[in-house]
């Protein structure tokens, strides 16, 4: 019989975007080795707790968020020296979520939980930044060729606020001209009857919303989302 001294962990790569910035979610570490080091929220599962019961816990207790959005991104566990206290093999996941919908609260083993820049993140512990490289290149990868992004923004917002979305997390110009047409022609955003004031200047914008029930509807008659640029 083999005898393994293993844990099974799961992490939790969590984005958010706001005023044309991309962030990533870490948590403050309260004890151990890492005290005070910033990592990517997660912990160990339960002997009788699914993997993604176990992610979503983990994000309430350690930040006080609840996601809509949660892919698993991929394992951790070749690197046997990734924890010093005994071997882990981590389930990666990743999340998108509107910042505005919450405010953050740390609690069980998480000192403190803030967003990050994702440009601008510290050098996070374990193998988080490895883990955080691969989410945001998938990120950048899924949003060419699946509405994720409508996760990030309000439920109405400006054409705008989608045209510098994707400028920002795909790290890019595009040409807003054609994306608009692309994007309307595939009649899963609809514009409302709503106008907001835009700027100094007071000029009126159009909200606009998507509808995730009739792109599910296309999805079952073989629609494909692409908008993958030159």
């Amino acid at each position: 019989m083999i005898n393994q001294n293993i844990k099974i962990a799961v992490d939790a790569i969590v984005f958010g975007y706001e005023k044309g910035t991309l962030y990533v979610l870490a948590v403050q570490q309260r004890f151990g080795k890492l005290a005070d080091r910033w990592v990517l929220p997660g912990g160990f599962i339960l002997d009788d707790e699914p993997l993604l019961t176990a992610v979503e816990r983990e994000l309430k207790e350690e930040a006080g968020i609840t996601v809509n959005y949660l892919e698993q991104l991929g394992t951790f566990g070749d690197d046997i020296k990734r924890d010093e206290r005994f071997r882990v093999v981590s389930v990666a996941y990743f999340a998108l979520v509107n910042p505005k919908n919450f405010v953050l609260k740390a609690d069980t083993d998480a000192k403190d939980a803030k967003w990050f820049p994702v440009a601008d993140v510290p050098q996070l512990g374990y193998d988080h930044n490895e883990m955080l490289n691969l989410a945001h290149q998938r990120l950048k990868s899924k949003l060419t060729y699946q509405p994720i992004g409508f996760d990030l923004l309000d439920h109405e917002f400006l054409f705008s606020d989608l045209e510098n979305l994707y400028c920002s997390i795909l790290e890019r110009d595009i040409d807003r001209r054609n994306f608009r047409k692309k994007i309307l022609s595939f009649g899963i955003v609809t514009e409302t009857d709503k106008v907001v004031k835009i700027g100094a200047s007071g000029r009126p914008g159009k909200l606009f919303t998507f509808d995730k029930t009739k792109y599910n509807r296309l999805l079952k008659e073989n629609f494909q989302f692409d908008i993958r640029f030159a």
